[in-house]
């Protein structure tokens, strides 16, 4: 029988996701996938795994999990309290789950989405390209107490013992935006008080997108009551008729009337996916064209800063009750194993 997990318990709104279904917005279908693409990254650089592969995304609280064969495992995005047949382990660093333990996940000490890896991805069934559950269209559905995931087959790199360095972009802060389309309906003052405005994440919010709340007047743009429904992306910035901006995320509709004050460049977004209720946020407009090199330029190196960012997961050898399962006297080496091998 393949390896497994086995789902004991799973809090609300979790699912499987991957890079998502890129190219349908013509046939009405958005991008979808992870909320936070960073912490997808990230998953993968600790397991040397290609960057598509399916995690398990869990919304606020994780749940109990059981091993059916031997898996490594890496834990990324939102922060959250995980023990391993009661002993805590690190967040943002892989580690080996022998069959029959037990991985116990609880909530969010911040942010929102954190993220639970295996070597191999998940292998559940692909719709249309992607293994990740599109709640909002139907496709795929959240994962439930008694289900069994099945893996995929591990890479020959996987290990655990790997901790990988994150900026904590968990506790909101200033995300950027580009003009687009619609900016130009907003008045001058207008965009200026937005980007010196202090915006909280409300309540209401899920991977469709997030409702921000502000003291002062509403936001409104020139002629928005007859303006034409047209496309919209994960990022932009819709103003609501009571002038309340919503973040679209990666659930999003694909039309949209409501105008558009500007987008949030991709590699913020997940600060505004990971606001908790609660959190402050606030906007800066930035060059289109610096923004988009930038984007480029991110995307070329990013295996590279990833790789770069891993360390060594060091761990107290008194609080280690499985130190005699390792070899402590045996394999001297150079000591720069970890650097010559291939992040694949």
């Amino acid at each position: 029988m393949s390896a497994a997990l086995m789902v004991r318990t799973a809090g609300p709104g979790m699912t499987i996701q991957d890079r998502g279904r890129p190219g349908w917005l013509a046939e009405g279908l958005s991008r979808g996938g992870a909320a936070d693409l960073l912490a997808l990254a990230e998953g993968a650089a600790l397991l040397r795994q290609p960057a598509d592969c399916a995690a398990l995304e869990m919304a606020g609280i994780g749940g109990t999990f059981e091993a059916e064969g031997d898996l490594v495992v890496a834990l990324t995005g939102a922060p959250m309290r995980a023990l391993l047949d009661g002993a805590p382990l690190v967040w943002n660093a892989s580690h080996a789950l022998r069959t029959g333990q037990r991985l116990v996940i609880g909530a969010a000490e911040s942010g929102v989405y954190g993220y639970l890896h295996v070597a191999g991805g998940f292998a559940t069934p692909l719709r249309l390209g992607s293994r990740a559950a599109h709640l909002t269209v139907g496709l795929g559905a959240p994962v439930a107490a008694g289900e069994r995931l099945p893996v995929g087959v591990m890479s020959h790199g996987a290990r655990p013992g790997l901790l990988i360095e994150v900026a904590d972009r968990f506790r909101g802060g200033t995300v950027r935006i580009v003009p687009s389309a619609q900016t130009a309906l907003f008045a001058t003052e207008d965009r200026q008080r937005l980007a010196a405005t202090d915006f909280v994440r409300d309540t209401r919010g899920n991977r469709q997108g997030v409702r921000l709340v502000h003291d002062g007047e509403p936001f409104a743009g020139a002629g928005q009551l007859n303006i034409l429904s047209e496309i919209i992306v994960p990022g932009d910035i819709q103003m609501t008729g009571d002038g309340t901006p919503y973040v679209l995320l990666p659930e999003c509709q694909t039309m949209g009337g409501y105008p558009r004050i500007g987008t949030v460049v991709p590699d913020d977004l997940p600060i505004v996916a990971q606001a908790a209720p609660g959190t402050r946020l606030r906007f800066r407009f930035v060059d289109l064209d610096e923004a988009l090199a930038e984007y480029r330029q991110r995307r070329e190196g990013e295996a590279r800063r990833l790789a770069a960012a891993i360390r060594p997961l060091l761990r107290d050898p008194a609080a280690m009750t499985d130190l005699l399962s390792y070899q402590l006297v045996g394999g001297v080496t150079a000591g720069d194993d970890l650097n010559e091998e291939d992040c694949e």
